[in-house]
């Protein structure tokens, strides 16, 4: 191969791989978007919101298509090694986690509609922290991907059991309400599950951060206690 034909091929290889992540960061402000428009939907009681985290969740999926094609046919086409293919997979991953967690905020979206059809609960106001926390983290993993950044990637598995714990307890203090307001049971379940929804966008959060520590540096943290990592 002559060097000319080696550097158009180069060339051609980086500039696959610039599409192939531009398309991903794509996808992360859309469903940054998407988490903030149900955030809105649930707390301003507005259902236009709610429906437009639904409408877009198709572009996403798209998005996600199109990242996985892109993948395999710069696999297939340059057959990248080392990092190059570590930064390949790590883009498809994260577009799988990152449609994932729009599926979470349309998740969040349908049941807030739901809860527009009730009377207000005053109880909606507690799950406020949680969705902030689950934000932090999940714009946190999204520009630790951006950034290459594994100091910051690593700061988000330690922060998932916060989340958990925030979950679990927001869970347990409508449960023990449910035999004094048996009217606002339904109402109550809802919320339940729009905490939960929050939480998966934490897990999906902690997995984009988790491959992001694999694709840079080849640590992978999957299953080791946070704060720890192993080759």
């Amino acid at each position: 191969m002559s060097e000319e034909s080696a550097r158009h091929i180069l060339s051609s290889f980086e500039a696959a791989l610039d599409n192939l992540r531009k398309d991903v960061l794509m996808m992360s402000s859309l469903v940054t978007r998407s988490i903030e428009n149900s955030r809105k939907g649930l707390f301003d009681r507005d259902g236009d919101f709610c429906n437009t985290v639904i409408a877009d969740d198709e572009q996403i999926d798209l998005l996600e298509i199109q990242v996985d094609t892109q993948g395999i046919e710069i696999m297939l086409r340059f057959h990248p090694f080392a990092s190059d293919l570590r930064n390949v997979i790590g883009a498809m991953k994260t577009s799988v986690n990152l449609e994932r967690a729009a599926d979470q905020a349309v998740g969040i979206a349908r049941r807030a509609r739901k809860l527009i059809a009730f009377p207000v609960l005053p109880e909606t106001a507690n799950i406020e922290p949680l969705f902030r926390h689950a934000c932090s983290m999940f714009n946190d993993a999204v520009k630790a991907y951006a950034d290459g950044d594994i100091e910051l990637a690593q700061t988000i598995k330690s922060r998932d059991k916060d989340l958990d714990q925030l979950n679990r307890e927001f869970a347990e203090s409508l449960t023990e309400k449910m035999p004094q307001n048996p009217d606002s049971i339904r109402g109550f379940l809802e919320l339940i599950f729009i905490a939960r929804c929050l939480e998966r966008i934490g897990d999906q959060a902690k997995n984009i951060a988790e491959d992001t520590i694999f694709a840079v540096s080849l640590k992978d943290i999957r299953h080791t206690a946070a704060g720890e990592s192993r080759i």
